[in-house]
């Protein structure tokens, strides 16, 4: 049985191999950036998750 509201937050977070996609990098290249904090990401255990509403302000706009 799912847990109830976890295909919301889901639809909210961004991995990274879409970021990548994004912005036609490699996933190691990524890593250097989360680590200067240029795109901001956070883990959810083990794995390196993105806020897509942040991302995406960033992406576009380039705000932080």
């Amino acid at each position: 049985m799912p847990l109830k509201g976890v295909d919301f937050y889901m639809e909210k977070l961004l991995i990274p191999k879409k970021v990548t996609g994004f912005l036609k990098i490699y996933e190691i290249t990524l890593y250097p950036l989360v680590k200067e904090v240029k795109i901001p990401a956070f883990k959810i255990g083990k794995q390196l998750r993105f806020n897509k509403e942040k991302f995406l302000k960033i992406y576009f706009n380039g705000e932080k």
